[in-house]
């Protein structure tokens, strides 16, 4: 396949924030590809090109905070000053109109959300008496799956509240990104299983017939269980199966609504991953699996790519360069340092011994031809020279496996537009990285 036929097509990510019909962006990918801060660069972007924007992270990592020059993000949306109006930027680069941009960031806080569910759907006592269930407090703190669970309650609140008119959703690393839609499956399959059924049961009966019920038909398993889980424990999940018994229901409803709130046109994904073997795999698996689940797409942001400014000087060629510079290079043996040898100076070292001092054959004091006396400490430029070519030879090397990764990736999906944004020299810690950030998602192309 001929590498025109794998350019994969580019992704406009600007059109993408300038549509008013996108209001939700989730960016999903491996860890330790730069999806927060993909995120965050695509909230900073969007609200200075004039859109409304909250940044939701569910990744624990603090970076988020740390470059919008946030002290603690927590649940609750929090403004990042800079942005748009604040610093007249609103709009400089966006579409025509624009203006009146503004950004929150906020970090899900598991058991915050849960509890405010809790609070939002239950009386005072009943609330009371859910928060305070042991067994509560650790399903809200670390079951599997809440976390996915929550971060779709968070989104529909979010939703719901249209104070926004645009959503970025950083979720967490690995596979688990995309867990959050198992999320109303897996909560539902635990709150219908067989296991809740039961416990549920004497509640559903209520009353003597309840307490009958308990006491006869469920001894011996109540006994089984209690031996395997402690009288205790079991005790505390009865009463807390008692007292969310109304609010089953409503988990299911809002998990299904999100779901398919994130189905809907107004929702794009964005895949995000480094051109790295390991990483564009789960790059694979998640288009795949977002497209099994007709999730829309809106294709790959491929991170940290590396660019030459003289691609056309090859490894091969570079790497023969800096071999022919050295084997014919001068040495200094007695100083062990690369004596300095330029035009004027064409002796070799068997010359410069016939010197009292080793340096020239000439009497005048081991001048040059041009009367320059070698100085010992300047490195050979022609040493110089070839380190630099076989360094530019090992980039090059490293865009080759970059663009070979790309590229089976590409031939697997060729329909996945791709944003290509180069390498940065160090780290992002502010809104100016983050802008930077924004700048390459854009040229569609490394530098």
């Amino acid at each position: 396949m001929s590498s025109a036929l794998r350019t994969p097509p580019p992704l406009d990510v600007d059109a993408l924030l300038d549509d008013r019909g996108t209001r939700i962006i989730v960016c999903c990918g491996a860890g330790g590809v730069g999806k927060t801060t993909t995120a965050a660069a695509l909230g900073v972007r969007a609200a200075e090109r004039g859109r409304r924007v909250v940044v939701l992270t569910i990744d624990p990592a603090r970076r988020l905070a740390q470059s919008m020059g946030i002290d603690l993000l927590d649940n609750t949306p929090r403004p990042v000053a800079g942005i748009g109006a604040d610093d007249g930027t609103a709009g400089d680069g966006g579409p025509a109109g624009s203006g009146g941009g503004e950004l929150h960031a906020m970090m899900l806080d598991m058991k915050r959300t849960f509890d405010e569910i809790v609070e939002a759907h239950a009386d005072g006592e009943r609330a009371r008496a859910i928060l305070d269930n042991p067994f509560y407090q650790s399903l809200s703190a670390g079951f599997a799956g809440t976390q996915e669970y929550m971060a779709m309650e968070k989104l529909g609140q979010l939703r719901a509240r249209d104070d926004w008119d645009l959503i970025v959703v950083d979720t967490p690393p690995s596979r688990s990104a995309l867990d959050f839609l198992d999320a109303p499956k897996r909560l539902g399959s635990f709150l219908d299983g067989k296991f809740i059924r039961v416990l549920m049961a004497p509640a559903k009966v209520g009353g003597r017939a309840g307490m009958k019920f308990l006491n006869v038909g469920m001894s011996m398993m109540t006994g089984t269980l209690s031996k395997l889980m402690g009288g205790q424990l079991l005790k505390d999940v009865q009463t807390f199966v008692a007292a969310m018994d109304t609010m089953f229901g409503g988990f299911r409803t809002r998990a299904d609504a999100t779901y398919r709130l994130l189905q809907a046109p107004g929702t794009a994904f964005l895949v995000v991953a480094a051109p790295e073997p390991d990483a564009l795999r789960e790059a694979a698996y998640f288009v795949e699996r977002l497209a099994a689940e007709r999730m829309p797409l809106a294709g790959l942001v491929l991170n940290r790519v590396h660019g030459s400014g003289a691609g056309q000087l090859s490894a091969e060629r570079a790497l023969a360069a800096a071999e022919n510079l050295e084997e014919s290079g001068i040495v200094d043996q007695e100083s062990g340092k690369a004596g300095a040898r330029g035009p004027a100076d064409p002796a070799g070292p068997a010359d410069r011994a016939d010197s009292p001092d080793g340096d020239s054959p000439s009497p005048d004091g081991g001048r040059s031809a041009d009367g320059a006396v070698p100085d010992p400490d300047v490195p050979d430029v022609e040493l110089i020279t070839a380190g630099l070519l076989r360094l530019h030879a090992e980039r090059m090397q490293v865009i080759a496996r970059e663009r070979h990764t790309r590229d089976r990736f590409t031939s697997l999906h060729p329909e996945v537009p791709v944003a290509e944004v180069a390498a940065l020299p160090g780290d992002v810690h502010d809104l100016a990285g983050l802008r930077a950030i924004g700048e390459r998602l854009t040229t569609g192309q490394p530098d």
